[in-house]
């Protein structure tokens, strides 16, 4: 058997030095913006931001489709001859993505499919989990890498503030957004993922710096988790104090390395700007 080669949907928001590290493959989700369909990763950022500030609209977004991960695929196949590929999605409860993978996969052999139910940081902890997995290990056996991803999945925890109502209503991917009332009494929702459904937890009152670190504090101590990792989420606009903060409430919990990750323009479509999460893995 070849090497094992694992890929993921840019919803992973996984850093391209990571990427690059692992040999991570990445597949670009769509923003469709004026009229415009854009890969993920090829748009700033940014722009989205200023397309809302000036036609006060929010763009949408699209699943890769069944053809571009054929293609993805075969690539894949093309750069690494007689690799198995294992492909971590990004969660089938708020994306065709998946489904559409499962298609595609039917043409190939060595192939092999994990539903993540995680977007953002959560699915890139699973993703870089597998990869110090490969990296200790580069003969294990696809299988055995396949349980052991499947059993940390439902250990994966991700929770997040969004840093627009506006943009986390649109977006339409919170099952309980008509619950998401109090932009007029600063009231920011705690959103996490629950067997794959984003969903609004609980709720926190004043400025982003207190609510992040109450969000913070409530997921470490509401979760077992593996102190040798934490990531911590961000999308442009937070500000450089908030993460400050955050890193040194990290290391008053124990936490001995973290990663930020900065929302790409799938995710930052859903939250807005100025938003922070927190993703990690329980023992």
């Amino acid at each position: 058997m070849g090497q094992i080669i694992l890929s993921t949907e840019s919803g992973a928001d996984i850093p391209s030095d990571l990427a690059e590290k692992h040999k991570i493959q990445v597949v670009p989700m769509h923003i469709i913006m004026d009229g415009r369909d854009y890969l993920d990763g090829s748009l700033p950022v940014q722009e989205i931001y200023d397309y809302y500030t000036r036609t006060k609209q929010i763009p949408t977004t699209t699943s890769t489709n069944v053809y571009e991960y054929e293609q993805f695929f075969t690539k894949i196949r093309k750069q690494y001859p007689g690799c198995t590929i294992i492909h971590i999605g990004y969660t089938s409860k708020a994306s065709s993505s998946f489904q559409h993978a499962v298609i595609a996969s039917e043409e190939f052999e060595d192939l092999y499919l994990i539903d993540a139910l995680n977007v953002t940081g959560g699915l890139a902890a699973i993703v870089l989990y597998a990869a110090e997995l490969l990296d200790r290990d580069p003969d294990v056996n696809a299988k055995q890498l396949l349980q052991e991803i499947e059993e940390v999945v439902p250990k994966t925890r991700l929770a997040f503030i969004p840093g627009s109502l506006e943009f986390l209503k649109a977006g339409g991917r919170v099952s309980n957004t008509a619950s998401l009332v109090g932009t007029l009494l600063k009231i920011k929702p705690c959103i996490e993922l629950k067997d794959g459904n984003l969903i609004s937890t609980k709720k926190y009152r004043g400025k982003v710096m207190g609510a992040a670190e109450k969000l913070l504090r409530d997921y470490l101590s509401a979760f077992d988790l593996d102190t040798r990792q934490l990531y911590m989420i961000y999308s442009i606009g937070l500000d450089e104090k908030v993460k400050q903060r955050m890193e040194v409430i990290a290391e008053e919990y124990g936490f001995h390395h973290t990663t930020w990750i900065q929302a790409g323009a799938m995710i930052s479509t859903h939250s807005g700007p100025g938003g922070f999460g927190v993703a990690g893995l329980e023992r």
